[in-house]
């Protein structure tokens, strides 16, 4: 028997191997097709199901884990891109057509968390992070007001790109983050004390210290995605060993060690553009990747989106 990988891992450093990173499936499984470009899913425990997006389509899918089934969650869904649950279970999501952060109560009513700063309209949200305290964090680019394909083209009021936090008692908005290419992705540390936004046109994963109250400091430089050809940084998450896993684009998912290094990556066949943890034990791996949503269970395990403390 040949004791050759498969084609799905490919190992750069001997700690994606001793870490147990390749001892999962081997291979991906497609869960559906048929998107125009796949995004932002998130797994609901309560009803093992999988939200993802499909932004030019409008509309937000959802998988059933017990039964394969795929269904419209949502249409006309403000073209949205990236959803995570904050500490109530409740779905937030980054609409990038509507220009807007909102929640998804309980009873199915849409709350609008924020649409503007300082009085100007934002950009187009693209991802949100919550922390332990309720706050939520998101990245605003510029992606939804470029073209008409995954919003409505339009100039911005701001005239940056930046990261933004909501306070969970006044609903205040507060710009956290700015002088980015294009903030993407973001993630928190399992201690809340750092957090790493993925900036796409920079080419590279910054990470920032999180201060007592709520700013950040100057941040550093964690990953470039020069070291990869095809490579561009998307939405990233942590696994319980302080791997961070990032959506590559068209260099699959990358797993970094705690350190920065590149350790090792998965294969995808498409442009890999956003990921989250799921499954009863939470090795499930979800990948959103242009026309439908993938997944492979692993030997490793994922962090809840929503970071430490009592789970949704």
């Amino acid at each position: 028997m040949s004791s050759e990988r498969p084609a799905l891992y490919e190992m750069f450093d001997e700690r994606f191997r001793t870490g147990r990173c390749m001892d999962g499936d081997d291979r991906l499984e497609v869960l559906y097709g048929g998107c125009r470009w796949a995004e932002g899913p998130v797994y609901l425990p309560a009803w093992r199901q999988v939200i993802w997006s499909d932004i030019p389509n409008d509309r937000l899918l959802r998988w059933d884990e017990e039964t394969g089934a795929v269904g419209v969650f949502r249409r006309r869904a403000g073209n949205t891109n990236g959803n995570t649950l904050d500490r109530e279970g409740r779905l937030i999501s980054c609409e990038q057509g509507n220009r807007r952060v909102t929640r998804t109560e309980h009873d199915g009513t849409v709350t609008v968390l924020a649409d503007s700063w300082q009085g100007k309209r934002l950009n187009s949200p693209n991802d949100a992070a919550v922390k332990s305290d309720g706050s939520i964090w998101f990245s605003d680019p510029d992606f939804g007001i470029l073209s008409d394909y995954e919003g409505y083209r339009a100039q911005s009021e701001i005239g940056s790109n930046n990261v933004y936090r909501i306070d969970p008692d006044s609903g205040q908005v507060r710009l956290v983050a700015d002088g980015l290419g294009a903030p993407n992705g973001l993630v928190f540390s399992a201690d809340e004390r750092r957090l790493f936004v993925s900036d796409t046109r920079a080419g590279r994963v910054r990470v920032f210290d999180v201060r007592d109250d709520g700013t950040l400091s100057d941040g550093e430089i964690f990953a470039e995605a020069a070291a990869r050809e095809g490579a561009r940084f998307d939405n990233l998450r942590f696994d319980d060993g302080g791997r961070l896993w990032v959506a590559a684009m068209d260099d699959g998912v990358h797993c970094y060690d705690p350190d920065g290094t590149l350790i090792g990556r998965l294969v995808v066949p498409e442009t890999a553009a956003n990921i989250s943890w799921g499954g009863a034990k939470r090795n499930r791996l979800f990948i959103a990747a242009r026309t439908g949503l993938y997944s492979v269970v692993m030997s490793v395990t994922g962090t809840h989106p929503t970071g430490p403390g009592p789970r949704p």
